[in-house]
């Protein structure tokens, strides 16, 4: 079982989502537990502050060492401490694919202007970005990670090798086409390959639309 600390200044943002489709369910089936931390139950502060001017001064808030070493201590030993970022590497399948074999994974949710450059140097183990813009804060960055990482983990779908077809699986293609019933609809007709039964034609028509599809999406990932 693989066990998910996330570290907020705003838990309660997580409350939807971590009860709903696939982490629901990887949660009821025991996969996964995943425990929220508020940030200023750690502070030693009476005012529950976790943030503090920034020293050579500027715009902006940091939040501060102690709270977070604090939490992470209390928290540890963990395989790793991730720090969700926008000045971090972009997210991808093969980092998701790593991260579920963890077995306890701690995410750090930054707000303000970033975390003191200490407890990046120190405590952090890895950094992700979910893309090249800003956001209020941390919590939909380590949402969307949490979501990539738990419904790999083994025995979460239903069909295990349904992940294994996905987007940038397979050679880091995007994943072909799909379709369903109706065979017709208004005219627009499923392809043949498809109703052929041909278990080998159908897996070279879907290799050959991924790539097409791939060097006219994005072409980047060739």
């Amino acid at each position: 079982m693989m066990h998910i600390d996330i570290i907020s200044l705003f838990p309660e943002m997580f409350c939807g989502f971590l009860e709903h489709s696939i982490v629901k369910r990887a949660k009821e089936k025991r996969c996964v537990t995943i425990t929220l931390h508020n940030l200023r139950d750690y502070s030693n502060d009476k005012h529950r502050s976790v943030d503090d001017e920034p020293y050579g001064g500027g715009a902006g808030m940091v939040m501060s060492i102690d709270p977070i070493a604090h939490c992470l201590k209390a928290l540890q030993p963990a395989d790793e401490i991730i720090f969700l970022t926008p000045d971090a590497p972009v997210l991808t399948q093969k980092t998701a694919n790593e991260l579920s074999l963890k077995k306890h994974i701690i995410f750090l949710c930054g707000h303000y202007k970033g975390i003191d450059e200490r407890v990046r140097e120190h405590f952090i183990t890895r950094e992700i970005s979910i893309g090249d813009y800003v956001l209020s804060g941390g919590e939909m960055a380590a949402a969307v990670v949490t979501d990539a990482v738990v419904r790999l983990i083994p025995g979460v779908l239903n069909d295990e090798t349904s992940a294994l077809s996905d987007s940038f699986q397979n050679d880091g293609l995007l994943s072909p086409p799909v379709y369903t019933r109706p065979a017709d609809y208004n005219g627009w007709k499923v392809p043949d390959i498809l109703l052929s039964g041909n278990d080998r034609l159908i897996a070279e028509w879907r290799y050959e639309q991924s790539l097409q599809r791939t060097k006219a999406k994005r072409s980047d990932l060739l």
